[in-house]
């Protein structure tokens, strides 16, 4: 083999070497910023896939569509009418736990459509907030599963009241949106 030939092949095996790294480079680069945007919910959707390629292409197929949403801040009048049905909500769960955790969820759903998330099933709703939100999905998965149990008489006080904190963290994520500070009360 001659040397111009030597040369040639060992300039093509950098150049293929450099690419390969350059992609790696890249995938991990999206991974990394596909982890720290999702949190939580990165690490539920690989689970959920078995398959890491198709996870991150179902979270980059979300913030597709979350770009695609008109998301929209809420008028102080607005946040101010939110954190008074929240107060109200809370104030009913003394008496009425169950009816309490039904209101807080009809609240949360009507504070996401106010927002300008479709409301269209409990799972869309999940993927659509878990571009803005991944890390209090968590605690809306848990509400929701004590509230469909709760409509059946299967839940009990304690897990109602875990429920009205579970929805709580959420609708202070929504209540919020980077304008101003925190109106509604703590339970």
């Amino acid at each position: 083999m001659s040397t111009g030939t030597l040369v040639t092949v060992v300039v093509v095996v950098l150049v293929v070497l450099a690419a390969l790294a350059a992609v790696a480079f890249v995938r991990r680069r999206d991974r990394r910023r596909l982890h720290e945007r999702f949190g939580p919910e990165y690490e539920r959707t690989v689970e959920a896939h078995d398959d890491r390629r198709r996870a991150e292409h179902e979270l980059r197929e979300r913030e597709k569509r979350h770009d695609a949403l008109d998301i929209r801040p809420l008028r102080p009048e607005t946040r101010d009418r939110y954190a008074r049905e929240w107060t109200r909500v809370q104030e009913e769960f003394v008496d009425r736990p169950d009816g309490a955790v039904h209101e807080a969820d009809r609240l949360v759903t009507a504070l996401m459509g106010e927002r300008g998330y479709p409301t269209e099933g409990f799972e869309q709703q999940v993927r659509d907030l878990s571009v803005e939100h991944g890390r209090t999905l968590e605690h809306y998965r848990a509400a929701h599963e004590v509230n469909g149990r709760s409509t059946g008489g299967r839940a009990t006080t304690e897990e109602l009241r875990g429920a009205m904190v579970h929805y709580r963290a959420l609708f202070d994520e929504l209540l919020e949106d980077g304008s101003g500070p925190r109106s509604a009360s703590r339970p």
